[in-house]
């Protein structure tokens, strides 16, 4: 088992490291422009902040002269004197990002007024947490009671309405969804806001009510959308499980058949059901910009849709790192947990 984490670990932080050296390569011209357009106006704000150092010099050249000798002076210390595409450049790059060190974003601040990247991205973050981790823990307890009920009750009422439940609300975008949600729930009988962004301020001993009480909304549409696509998968899954002959023994020597259900045919269906939960969390975190800027939530998705339109690139690469992280973590305790009930992969028979 101590081999089988270890080669998986390894593995996924060689992904980390490509994903990140892809990324840079994308964006790498665009950034090296960008960051040298923050020094120079760093260095004349600095020089427009303090009018006696314009005062000593005693023509415009010379003025001039300084403030080129200042941009070169910190253009030369962050290394942007060399290429952004020589091997130096890039891996100090990418060891700043390892580190979190992604700079300051370019137009876009924190609620407190912060332009570090990653104090934006952290404020952000919970709220993303919050809300996709409480929709995916309620999505998944309805969809695995839903779905082994329908297994063990192949071709029933039951069975049927759950399967075109499925196919009905995985058809419809959720976007689409969102839009007729807020128009019926926030305009039509008000009982939810409209935005999803709570109208105070964060340091206000009533935010985190006001943000619960805001998070309903989006909540409920993303529950109501995919629990059924949920509930269908692990009937699937379980049917086959419901045929084998370990299943047929247990009801002979007269065991319930909820306990056989519920613990020893859903235990066997337990690895891929693991796999889906991982991928569907970590897939929700990065995959939010619709639904967050459907509902104007304040979190990574609604940070990622502003930062694309602005083209604020320190803030893609930070959001685009920590998301790739958060997704290769999810990937990574999948594999551990799929290890764990079937232990023929962590053999590699």
């Amino acid at each position: 088992m101590k081999r089988y984490v270890a080669t998986r670990a390894a593995t996924m932080f060689g992904v980390l490291m490509i994903t990140l050296l892809i990324t840079i390569s994308l964006v790498g011209s665009n950034m090296d422009t960008i960051l040298k357009q923050g020094i120079v106006f760093q260095v004349r704000s600095e020089i427009t902040e303090n009018p006696a150092i314009a005062e000593s010099f005693s023509s415009v050249e010379e003025f001039e002269g300084f403030i080129q000798s200042q941009i070169d002076q910190r253009t030369k210390v962050l290394g942007l004197d060399e290429p952004w595409y020589s091997p130096q450049r890039i891996g100090l790059t990418m060891y700043k990002i390892l580190l979190l060190d992604f700079g300051h974003a370019t137009f876009l601040t924190s609620d407190a007024g912060s332009s570090d990247v990653k104090d934006i991205i952290f404020e952000k973050l919970p709220r993303t947490i919050l809300l996709f981790t409480t929709a995916t823990i309620i999505i998944s307890i309805i969809g695995i009671f839903l779905g082994a009920l329908s297994a063990s009750k192949a071709g029933s009422v039951i069975d049927r309405i759950t399967s075109s439940f499925a196919i009905i609300s995985s058809s419809f975008p959720v976007w689409w969804i969102g839009m007729l949600m807020i128009f019926l729930f926030a305009f039509t009988y008000q009982i939810f806001p409209a935005r999803a962004t709570p109208d105070i301020p964060s340091s206000d001993p009533r935010y985190i009510g006001s943000l619960l009480y805001h998070m309903a909304l989006p909540l409920i549409t993303i529950v109501m959308i995919g629990f059924g696509s949920w509930a269908y998968l692990v009937r699937n899954f379980m049917v086959g499980i419901m045929q084998e002959d370990f299943i047929m023994a247990k009801r002979t020597i007269g065991i319930k058949q909820k306990k056989i259900i519920y613990t020893h045919a859903l235990k066997n269906a337990a690895p891929p059901i693991v796999t889906i939960l991982a991928l569907s969390l970590s897939g929700s975190l990065g995959g939010a910009i619709i639904t967050e800027a459907v509902f104007d939530w304040p979190g990574m998705g609604r940070l990622y849709f502003e930062a694309i339109t602005v083209m604020d690139l320190p803030v893609i690469i930070g959001a685009t790192y920590i998301l790739t992280v958060f997704f290769l973590v999810s990937i990574f305790i999948a594999d551990l947990l799929y290890g764990y009930f079937d232990p023929r992969v962590r053999t590699g028979q």
